[in-house]
């Protein structure tokens, strides 16, 4: 028999939490599918027309591959927000969770009789979690705000990208994200000061923009103090060497981190040329940093020369930090990624097959999070919410759906 595993019954570090997801797209739902992988009840709220994620990404017999992956575990019930009927169901959820995410343009939630204080009438100790572009105060908070304007305003497009080029950007939606990753941060803070009686209910406001902008180092620092305005490197760090990707002789990129004087020097031993380590151009971080152009131009002729699996090979012999530039083909047949089941196959019922998703981030020992669904029909879950947990009569019920309220 196998062993059990936590999370499976609902035993997760996050069981017992009620999490209302309203919104769409990205960084509202990402921060619910964070809270679901940890074992949170995670009812997400749709409009008849449902979320356009389902329909977003790559196309697979009609399921846009994003949907399982930023919809899995949770649970889906349609109801219409604009309706005076529908607004009052929602206060109904609310009252029977611990937690409401949203992700409209600030206003929006207050206009239909939904905003934080409407909602703490009736449950005092809701958590309301709200995303959007700019916060919910200041000048700019009422501006339609998604992900990628976030990015630019938060600094982190500029840095992005080859010097004297146009910025680019990742090719993920990262400061949505950053913006759902920094809401379960609130979440958590906000759930630990109501257990430990300093707060009951509260808001946790998470701006785009704000979430970029808190990765962005010591940017303001070096403006502050010196002017200095720091630049796009493409690859690199300026001042930081050697830390780029080189090539090699079988065409794969591979990045090689040795900045560290003891690792340049073992850098040094495994390139042959271990009295590279001790030239005064070499020998420290800022010697190398001023002379980065140079030393870049010395590795590209080593490794250029060398098949990538055998510079791997050495390098990792002599204990310095470098990888391939994956690839999903490269990730989906790594040994470790699947050590450490970082891909999970779940089932999708629209396709009635598995799909692959990246797994639980992070690890915990005792109570680990599971990916337990591959991401819900439309309104799969409306009878299991609203009749046998809120309690509505099915004749009440059957009327709410002829109305398309449900």
């Amino acid at each position: 028999m196998p062993p059990h595993r936590p999370g499976a019954d609902g035993f997760g570090a996050l069981a017992g939490v009620r999490v209302i997801e309203v919104g769409q797209m990205i960084a509202g739902p990402f921060a619910g599918h964070l809270l679901a992988d940890h074992g949170a009840n995670v009812i997400k709220v749709e409009s008849h027309d449902g979320d356009v994620m389902r329909g977003w990404g790559a196309q697979y017999k009609g399921l846009g591959l994003y949907w399982p992956a930023i919809s899995r575990n949770k649970r889906s019930v349609t109801l219409d927000l604009r309706t005076t009927r529908g607004q009052s169901l929602l206060r109904a959820l609310a009252a029977t969770a611990d937690v409401l995410i949203e992700n409209f343009r600030p206003g929006t939630m207050e206009a239909w009789g939904l905003g934080p204080s409407e909602l703490w009438q009736a449950n005092p100790r809701l958590i309301v979690v709200r995303v959007s572009g700019y916060g919910q105060t200041g000048p700019y908070s009422k501006r339609a705000g998604f992900g990628a304007i976030g990015e630019a305003m938060g600094g982190i497009r500029y840095l992005t990208g080859e010097p004297g080029r146009l910025p680019v950007r990742m090719g993920i939606s990262l400061g949505d994200a950053l913006a759902a990753t920094q809401g379960v941060i609130g979440v958590l803070l906000a759930l630990y000061a109501r257990v430990a009686g300093r707060a009951a209910g509260q808001m946790v406001d998470v701006a785009i923009y704000e979430a970029v902008w808190a990765y962005m180092e010591s940017t303001i620092g070096d403006y502050d103090k010196l002017g200095l305005v720091r630049e796009p490197t493409g690859a690199r760090l300026a001042g930081v060497a050697p830390s780029s990707v080189y090539p090699t002789a079988d065409g794969i990129w591979v990045l090689i981190a040795a900045n560290r004087d003891t690792v340049f020097r073992r850098l040094a031993v495994a390139m042959g040329s271990p009295d590279l380590a001790w030239d005064p151009q070499y020998q420290t971080h800022e010697a190398r940093g001023r002379h980065q152009n140079e030393l870049d131009d010395l590795i590209t002729r080593w490794s250029i020369g060398e098949d990538s699996s055998e510079l791997l090979k050495t390098l990792d012999e002599h204990g310095v930090p470098a990888g391939r530039i994956y690839t999903a083909a490269d990730i989906a047949k790594d040994p470790h990624y699947q050590a450490r089941e970082m891909i999970v196959h779940v089932r999708n019922d629209l396709i009635e097959e598995d799909v692959a998703v990246p797994g639980i981030v992070p690890k915990l020992s005792s109570t680990p999070g599971l990916v337990r669904t591959g991401g819900p029909l439309l309104g799969e879950h409306n009878v299991e919410v609203f009749v046998e947990e809120l309690g509505i009569p099915m004749p009440e019920y059957e009327d709410l759906v002829r109305s398309r309220i449900i």
